[in-house]
C-alpha cells in the first residue's frame, strides 16, 4: 500500500510499523530506501531478504536531525574524527554517508559484521519527521535509526518514485494484502542518485563511491584533501560500502556506452550496432541524434526517432541529468527496450556521480 505523506495518519502508521521491526518504503532526497530499525536484527535481516542482497554487504544507517544528526552518530559510534564533524556541519542533512567506527553492540547486522558503520541524516522533510518521532521514547524504546538501502531488488535501479517501489516489492498485491510493503509517498527523489560515501575510519577522508557533494566541496568543508581509493599506500583496505560493487544499478536492458561520435554512427539506418539489435534500442543522449533521414519517426520527448529507438534527452547539466536518471532507465526497461545506449558524461567533477552509476550499471 502506497500512503500519501499529507494524509495524518500516514506518518503514525510508519511509524508504528518500524516500532514493531517491519518494513517501510522511505522517501529520501537521494533515493528511496527500504527502511528498518538499525537495531533490530531480524528486522535488518528481512531487508536483505527482501533484496536478496549479501548479509555482509552493509546497509547505510539514517539518523534525524536533532542537533544536526550528532546524537545519533555519537549513539552508533566509538568516535567521530574532528574532520568528519566538519563534513557533518557541512553537509547534514543531505546526500552524504560517512563511514565511522561502530560502537560495540548496536547496528551489527546493518554493519555487515564490520566494526564500521555508514550513516547519514536526510534531507528529506518526510524522512526526518518519521526519524524525529522515532526518537521520542513509548515504553521506554527508542529507534535511533534506520537502516535503509535502496528500495529495490539487489543490483537493479535505484527506485526514484513510490510507484518503483511498488512495482519492485508489490506487483500483484491487492491493497489490502496483509504481505504487501507499506510505502511512504514523499513524491519524485530531488536528488536521484544515492549519496556520495567518505570513509572516516583511517584518519583521513576517502572518497569511496561519489555522489550530488564533488570530491572539491568535501575537501574544502572538511579542511582535508580527500582522497581517492587508488590513492591509498598499498595494503590499506577501505570498509565494504553500499553500492560499490563492481556491477550494480542495472536496467534488464544491456547498458552500452559511447562517446558522442560513436553514438551517433552507431545511430545511422543499417549500422551494424543497430542490424545486431533484435529488438528496441533505448537512446539516452545530450547532443541531437543524427537521423533525420528517417521519416517514419514519432515525437519522443521533444526528439524524433524511429520507431526502433526509445530516444530520451539526457540533460545536460549533472544535477538533472542525475535527477532523472534512474527513472529514464526504469523507463527504457518499462517500453521494452533490449540494449540501452548511453551518450559517455563529460569528464568533470560534477558529473563524477552520474558516470560511476552508468559504469556500474553498464558491467556486464
Amino acid at each position: 500500500m502506497i500512503l500519501q505523506v499529507h494524509e495524518s495518519s500516514s506518518l503514525p502508521r510508519c511509524e508504528q510499523v518500524l516500532r514493531h521491526g517491519g518494513l517501510l518504503g522511505l522517501p529520501t532526497e537521494t533515493v528511496y530506501g527500504l527502511a528498518a530499525d538499525a537495531d533490530k536484527p531480524d528486522a535488518v535481516a528481512a531487508i536483505f531478504a527482501a533484496k536478496g542482497r549479501p548479509a555482509d554487504h552493509p546497509l547505510i544507517v539514517h539518523v534525524a536531525d536533532m542537533d544536526g544528526g550528532l546524537s545519533g552518530a555519537r549513539y552508533f559510534t566509538r568516535e567521530i574524527p574532528e574532520f568528519a564533524m566538519r563534513l557533518m556541519q557541512a553537509f547534514w542533512p543531505g546526500p552524504l554517508t560517512l563511514i565511522l567506527p561502530r560502537r560495540d553492540g548496536v547496528a551489527a547486522a546493518a554493519a555487515g559484521g564490520q566494526d564500521s558503520v555508514g550513516l547519514r541524516c536526510p534531507s528529506h522533510p518526510a524522512a526526518q519527521a518519521l526519524l524525529r518521532a522515532l526518537r521520542h521514547s513509548v515504553q521506554g524504546s527508542v529507534v535511533w535509526g534506520l537502516a535503509a538501502p535502496s528500495a529495490n531488488r539487489f543490483g537493479r535501479v535505484s527506485p526514484t518514485t513510490a510507484q518503483h517501489v511498488h512495482s519492485e516489492f508489490n506487483t500483484g498485491r491487492g491493497t489490502d494484502d496483509p504481505a504487501a510493503l507499506l510505502i511512504l509517498d514523499g513524491g519524485p527523489c530531488e536528488v536521484g542518485i544515492e549519496s556520495t560515501i567518505v570513509d572516516c575510519t583511517r584518519g583521513e577522508p576517502v572518497l569511496l563511491r561519489p555522489g550530488a557533494i564533488g570530491v572539491h566541496a568535501l575537501t574544502e568543508a572538511c579542511g582535508q584533501t580527500v582522497r581517492l581509493p587508488h590513492e591509498l599506500v598499498s595494503g590499506q583496505s577501505a570498509p565494504r560500502a553500499s553500492g560499490t560493487l563492481a556491477a550494480h544499478y542495472a536496467p534488464e536492458a544491456k547498458v552500452r556506452l559511447m562517446d558522442a561520435t560513436d553514438l551517433q554512427r552507431a545511430l545511422q539506418p543499417g549500422s551494424a550496432q543497430r542490424r545486431a539489435v533484435a529488438g528496441r534500442i533505448g537512446v539516452y543522449m545530450r547532443t541531437r541524434p543524427d537521423i533525420a533521414s528517417e521519416q517514419a519517426a514519432q515525437p519522443q520527448d521533444g526528439l524524433n526517432g524511429p520507431p526502433q529507438l526509445f530516444l530520451r534527452a539526457m540533460p545536460p547539466d549533472a544535477a538533472r541529468a542525475a535527477q532523472h536518471l534512474f527513472a529514464t532507465l526504469r523507463a527504457m526497461d518499462d517500453a521494452g527496450a533490449k540494449e540501452i545506449w548511453v551518450e559517455s558524461t563529460p569528464g568533470s567533477t560534477e558529473w563524477a556521480g552520474v558516470a560511476d552509476r552508468l559504469q556500474r550499471a553498464s558491467v556486464a
